[in-house]
Order: structure tokens, then C-alpha cells, then sequence
């Protein structure tokens, strides 16, 4: 098959109720822009009749090809399969529950054309998003940018274009656990971006919760910085330089006014509160060699059980 100008790169998990929407409000625009294309979704272990529903597509749409993970290995290995997989000399990442508006595509195929690399979609707003949501994404972003050397753009997600030499630059990277949003950034070359309003879903429900995007922050902060290793010795610093003072303290004490016998309590929260630093320093020397411990492994991003 010849070289399509546009790759469409869509992970998909449980989305057979919006798959047939999608399709239907992109291909127009596809067309629109008179350029060739071609539409790679990955099916990342869904548990529903998702691939069902896009085989069944693929016999309306040439365009479609299909890549079906042998289970579920999250969407930062669903966006490098489709990242690899790509042949497009511009490939754009977008989510199939059409909260970011395919119209972009045009707006970002101008700014290549002008001769941006990377073309990102940075939400005016997060209004569609929950009051928890939007106020934790925003405390993510500051805390990231404040503690790494990688600045990630406040408010912009996957969506976004990026030329062939930024997908082959992305390529190159060997990381097994992959924090997409940092890895975009790190790689550089010359951005611009456009301001749009994201939509609610048109249909099913987000795979995401709180307990998943807990987990999400933590593997952006530990994937660009070492701050939170850092911070630890100044901690110790301070916290030895406090029980200095306070032992000079207690012998100035016992000096002038006698023996000071120190009460169980005060000493009971001393012990549980130095405690508590402690095991919350090894939780986060833990974090960091477990990280190390699974990169190790050279274990493959994903696995590939078959493709349509």
C-alpha cells in the first residue's frame, strides 16, 4: 500500500457504543481535508464487543486497520502501537468518544503546512470535566513543572498532530512504562498550538476513576524527576538539625534548673512522627525501584495478538 499522508491513531477499551458515531463524524472530515488517510485503532484487551464492532466497520471503511492487543496493557501501549504502526507522514492521536472535535484535523494540516512539527489542542476549558477533576489535573500540572526539567503544556492532551520525524524521534525511545504526556514534550521540535472547547462524551462511559489517575500523576512525576528523592535530605537535614537544637536545648535545661524528666506522650509522638518520615521515605525510594526493577525486565510495551 502507498504512504497515506494523515494517520489516525484511536486506542480503544470497551467503546463499541461510540465506535460507529466516530467513525461517521470523522470520515467526512477525512475527505474534507484531500489528503489520503488511514484510521488505526487498537483494541487494548476490551472486554466488551468492541472488536466485534470495528471489523464489522472495517467492511464499510477501506481506510480502517485494526491492531488487537492479546489483553489490556493500558493506553500509553495503545498510543505506542499505534505510534509504530503508522505510516502516515503526519499521525494524529485522538480518542473515539469524540470529546475532541475532529475538525481540528484541518487546523493542525495547516499549521504543518506552515511548517510546524507538532501541532498541540490545548483546552480552553474544563468545564465538561468534574469540580475534583479539574481542580487535581491543575495541582498536577503545577507540581510537574515546578519539579522537573520538562515542562508539559498545562491543559493539553493526547490530541494533537506530530510530523513523521517526531513519530520516528518518539520511536527511539525504549522505555517499557511510559508516560506519553512527557514523552511528547521531551522529544521538542518546533510547536504551536490551538485553544479549542472540549465536549461531554457522546456515548458510553470513561475507563478512568480516581484510583487510575492517582496512579497516572505518580507515574508522570517519577518518569522526568527526581525531586521527590532529593527532598529527602533536606528533610533529614532539618529534621537533625531540630533534634540539635532541642537537645542543646534540654541540657541548657538540666543545667539551670535541674533534671527534666520529658513526659511519655511527648515522646510517644516524637517516635511515631519520626516513624512516619521514614516509612514514607522508603515508599518513595520504593517507588523508584520498582520502576527500575520492571524497566529491567525488558519486558515488550505490548503484545500483539492479531491484526485486521
Amino acid at each position: 500500500m502507498s504512504q497515506p499522508t494523515l494517520s489516525i491513531v484511536c486506542p480503544c477499551y470497551n467503546e463499541e457504543e461510540v465506535i460507529d458515531i466516530f467513525l461517521e463524524t470523522i470520515t467526512p472530515i477525512l475527505k474534507k481535508t484531500q489528503k489520503s488517510y488511514e484510521i488505526i485503532f487498537i483494541n487494548d484487551g476490551s472486554t466488551d464487543s468492541t472488536l466485534e464492532v470495528l471489523k464489522r466497520a472495517k467492511e464499510s471503511y477501506a481506510s480502517i486497520r485494526i491492531i488487537n492487543f492479546a489483553r489490556n496493557f493500558g493506553k500509553e501501549s495503545a498510543l505506542t502501537a499505534g505510534l509504530d504502526s503508522s505510516r502516515g507522514e503526519v499521525v494524529v492521536p485522538i480518542d473515539v468518544d469524540l470529546q475532541d472535535p475532529p475538525e481540528l484535523i484541518e487546523l493542525f494540516l495547516q499549521k504543518w503546512e506552515e511548517g510546524y512539527d507538532v501541532v498541540l489542542a490545548k483546552r480552553a476549558n474544563r468545564q465538561s470535566d468534574s469540580f475534583f477533576k479539574r481542580k487535581s489535573a491543575n495541582l498536577f500540572y503545577r507540581l510537574h513543572n515546578k519539579i522537573s526539567a520538562i515542562e508539559i503544556p498545562n491543559n493539553v492532551g493526547d490530541y494533537r498532530l506530530m510530523s513523521r520525524r517526531v513519530v520516528e524521534s518518539l520511536k527511539e525511545l525504549p522505555e517499557n512504562q511510559r508516560f506519553m504526556k512527557g514523552i511528547f514534550a521531551w522529544v521538542g521540535y518546533p510547536t504551536t498550538t490551538i485553544e479549542y472547547t472540549r465536549e461531554p462524551r457522546v456515548a458510553g462511559e470513561s475507563s478512568f476513576n480516581g484510583w487510575k489517575l492517582w496512579n497516572f500523576a505518580l507515574d508522570g512525576i517519577t518518569s522526568f524527576s527526581t525531586v521527590p528523592l532529593r527532598v529527602w535530605l533536606y528533610i533529614g537535614m532539618s529534621i537533625s538539625a531540630l533534634s540539635f537544637l532541642f537537645g542543646i536545648t534540654i541540657i541548657v535545661k538540666t543545667l539551670i534548673f535541674g533534671v527534666d524528666l520529658p513526659g511519655y506522650a511527648s515522646m510517644l509522638t516524637v517516635i511515631l512522627f519520626l516513624g512516619g518520615i521514614q516509612l514514607m521515605g522508603i515508599g518513595i525510594l520504593g517507588e523508584y525501584l520498582g520502576r527500575i526493577y520492571n524497566e529491567s525486565k525488558r519486558r515488550p510495551i505490548y503484545i500483539i495478538e492479531g491484526e485486521y
